[in-house]
C-alpha cells in the first residue's frame, strides 16, 4: 500500500513553517547577551586569587599548628631536664668523694657571662679534671645540679656539688654514654663563684 504524504505534513514545509507549527519549548529562549552558536559550555569561571587565598590560608595554618606542636615538644623536652629524682648532695649514701679520673663537663644554663669558666677554674683548684665548659641549650635554669649516669658515681657526684657549694644531685643518661664516668654540672641561677 503506498504512503502518500498529505498537504498538511512536514515533509513538503520549510524549515520556518516546520518550527512554527510545533510547540515551544525551553531550548527556544536563548538569552540575547549569549551570542553563542552550536554546542554551549558553562562560562569558564577564573578561580586564580580564590585560589591562591585558600591556598595561603591552609598554609599559615599549617605553618600554625607546626609552631603549636614544636613548642609542646620544646616544653616536653625542657621539663625532662628536670630531674625526677633529685637528690640532696648531703643524703644518706656513699660519702662525698674527689675522683680526679672522672670526666668533668660544666654547662652555664644561666644569662650570666662567663659562670661555666668560674665553676671550671673553682673545680680544677678541686683536682677535678674539667674536659669541656659550654653554654647550656637553656638559659632559665635557677637551680644548680651535678648529673651522673651510673650508680656507683653518686660519691664522686656529691663530691663535684660540695666543691661547687651545690645542693643537688641527680642521676640521668641524657649528659653522656653509661660507663663514661662523666659528671656533668648544670648552673643555674643559684650558683655564683663566691659559691
Amino acid at each position: 500500500m503506498p504512503i502518500t504524504i498529505g498537504a498538511g505534513s512536514r515533509a513538503g514545509r520549510s524549515p520556518a513553517a516546520a518550527s512554527a507549527a510545533r510547540p515551544r519549548d525551553r531550548f527556544d529562549d536563548v538569552p540575547a547577551d549569549l551570542a553563542r552558536v552550536g554546542a554551549h559550555r558553562a562560562p569558564v569561571r577564573r578561580r586564580g586569587l580564590a585560589t591562591f587565598g585558600w591556598a595561603a590560608l591552609a598554609t599559615g595554618a599549617l605553618v600554625a599548628v607546626g609552631v603549636l606542636g614544636l613548642g609542646f615538644i620544646e616544653g616536653r623536652v625542657g621539663a625532662a631536664e628536670t630531674p625526677l629524682n633529685p637528690v640532696s648532695a648531703a643524703a644518706a649514701g656513699p660519702a662525698a668523694t674527689v675522683d680526679p679520673g672522672a670526666k668533668v663537663a660544666v654547662l652555664n644554663a644561666t644569662t650570666t657571662t662567663g659562670l661555666a669558666a668560674s665553676a671550671s677554674r673553682v673545680l680544677q683548684g678541686d683536682r677535678w679534671n674539667v674536659v669541656s665548659t659550654a653554654n647550656a641549650d637553656v638559659q632559665d635554669r635557677t637551680t644548680s645540679t651535678v648529673y651522673y649516669a651510673e650508680a656507683d658515681q653518686l660519691g664522686a657526684a656529691k663530691g663535684l656539688a660540695k666543691s661547687l657549694g651545690i645542693e643537688r644531685t641527680a642521676k640521668t643518661d641524657r649528659f653522656g654514654a653509661p660507663g663514661s664516668q662523666r659528671l656533668t654540672v648544670v648552673l643555674g641561677s643559684d650558683w655564683s663563684p663566691k659559691g
